[in-house]
Parts: structure tokens; C-alpha cells; sequence
């Protein structure tokens, strides 16, 4: 049996896992930025369902909240970087303040839960992080380039954790979702404050003015998700990205191929920048 530390578990990808794992028998700590929702998510099974209150954005009290966690739990076995929204608005729309919000919120929050257990996971000598990223993790679609930034920058810091981590027998994964029924399209759904005339008709107008209408009607079934990601958890080898749903299997193939094509196609301007032979 494993135990878990899973943030953001009021709803979508983080209760879906979390109910997961309570089937299985495990222990579950989950953060919640809401105390009214504690005791909901602590009678999924009583004894084994713990809630910890933690808003990722608030540094100073997530080493406490980490440490309630090992408290409530014994120890941590599995970690998931689960918090996070999507914000949607070309990049020249949206300002200062959101574009900071959402990097502290889905990078920053990220990174200082995982470095506030890091130590614990080193001494024990094992464990698994999963970092929930998104196909926005790999292609920056217009209208979301803030979002895209923010997970482009998880995946970044979580390739070189995996590596960095190896002598010290813990496991880290990037998880790539698509399109799945939970409420990033819906109540988690930001959008940029300015809406500038401009770019009416562009491809990032057409994102912030379809993505609503997504909500409820995403391919992805979260349940599904959920046993992905506990698969990926009991491989023998686990994988360092794991692309969840068709829809993003297709977009990641696709970047994937028209980048070696661009790469073939500037090969010899590439090759070509080397200081002359002597």
C-alpha cells in the first residue's frame, strides 16, 4: 500500500486520483484551499482520507502543510502536483498580475511542494512525483500562452528532477492530459481581464471564445485518468512523460514530426555556425 500527498483534490484530475488510490487500500493526504470541503474529503474513507488546507500560492505555509502531511500519513510515497487553472487571452492581453498568478499558482506551487519533500523522499530512498502538466506543456496554442508558459516551465524543472533524483530511487513522471470532462473548461476557468479589439477574429480569440463552450463535452473521462497515472505507478519502469487521451497523442505526434521535419530543413544552417577549421 502507498500513500499519497495529492494537491488540489476538490475536484476533476486530483479527486478522481485520490478516490483511486483510496480503492486500492492507500492513504491519501490531499490539500484543499477550502475548510469546508475537508470533511467531505475525509469521509471518502475515514482514517485514510486526510485533508490539509493549502493554497500552493501562499509560500510560507506549504512547508508546514507538507510536514502535517507526513505527520497525517507517516510517511509519502507518491506526490502530485495536481493544482492549477487554465488562463485564457492572447499574450499581449493579459497583465502583469495574471500572468504572475498563474506561473505561482501551476510552476511556483509546483516546485516548492516538491522541494519541501524532496528531503524526505531522498532519505527514504524511493517514490514517484507525478507533475500534472498538459498538452499545453508541449505546443503553446494561441490564446493560452501564459498557461503554456507556466507548464512549459513544470516540464522543464521535472526533466532535470527525474534525472537529478535516479541515484536516490525515486520515480518522476510529467503527465500530458488533453481534453478531459473535469472543470478546467468550466469553474476553473480564468480568462485575461482585457480583451483588446485587435485580435477579434484570430486565432487566440477563437481559443478564449470556444473554450467555454468545451466545458462538458471533452473526450477525456477522468476516471480513466486516474487509472493511468496509478498504471504508470506500478510499472517496472515508469514513464518520464505520460500523454493522456487521443486528442493529445495526435497533437504531440504532430509537433513532434514538424519539428524533425524543421530540423532536417535548417540542418546545414545549424551545422553550418561552428568556427572555420584551422
Amino acid at each position: 500500500m502507498a500513500n499519497w500527498l495529492i494537491t488540489g483534490v476538490s475536484s476533476g484530475f486530483g479527486l478522481e486520483l485520490a478516490r483511486a488510490a483510496l480503492a486500492r487500500g492507500d492513504t491519501v493526504v490531499g490539500t484543499l484551499r477550502q475548510r469546508a470541503q475537508a470533511d467531505s474529503f475525509e469521509q471518502l474513507a475515514p482514517g485514510r482520507a486526510h485533508a490539509v488546507l493549502l493554497d500552493v500560492t501562499r509560500a510560507a505555509d506549504i512547508e508546514p502543510a507538507v510536514q502535517q502531511a507526513l505527520e497525517r500519513a507517516g510517511r509519502i510515497d507518491v506526490l502530485v502536483n495536481n493544482a492549477g487553472y487554465g488562463l485564457f487571452g492572447a499574450v499581449e492581453e493579459i497583465s502583469d498580475a495574471e500572468a504572475r498568478q498563474v506561473m505561482e499558482t501551476n510552476f511556483f506551487g509546483a516546485l516548492a511542494v516538491t522541494r519541501a519533500l524532496l528531503p524526505h523522499l531522498r532519505d527514504q530512498r524511493s517514490g514517484h512525483i507525478f507533475n500534472i502538466s498538459s498538452v499545453a506543456g508541449v505546443i503553446g496554442f494561441p490564446g493560452c500562452g501564459l498557461y503554456a508558459a507556466s507548464k512549459f516551465a513544470l516540464e522543464g524543472v521535472t526533466e532535470a528532477l527525474a534525472t537529478e533524483l535516479t541515484p536516490f530511487g525515486v520515480r518522476v513522471t510529467i503527465v500530458e492530459p488533453g481534453g478531459f470532462r473535469t472543470n478546467f473548461s468550466g469553474g476553473s476557468l480564468r480568462q485575461a481581464e482585457q480583451v483588446l479589439e485587435a485580435y477579434a477574429g484570430t486565432p487566440s480569440a477563437r481559443t478564449r471564445n470556444s473554450i467555454g463552450r468545451y466545458n462538458g463535452h471533452e473526450p477525456g473521462d477522468p476516471g480513466k485518468a486516474a487509472a493511468a497515472i496509478i498504471a504508470a505507478l506500478e510499472a517496472p519502469q515508469a514513464p518520464l512523460r505520460l500523454v493522456l487521451g487521443a486528442d493529445a497523442l495526435d497533437m504531440v505526434r504532430r509537433k513532434i514530426d514538424g519539428s524533425l521535419q524543421l530540423l532536417a530543413q535548417w540542418e546545414a544552417v545549424s551545422q553550418g555556425t561552428a568556427f572555420a577549421a584551422q
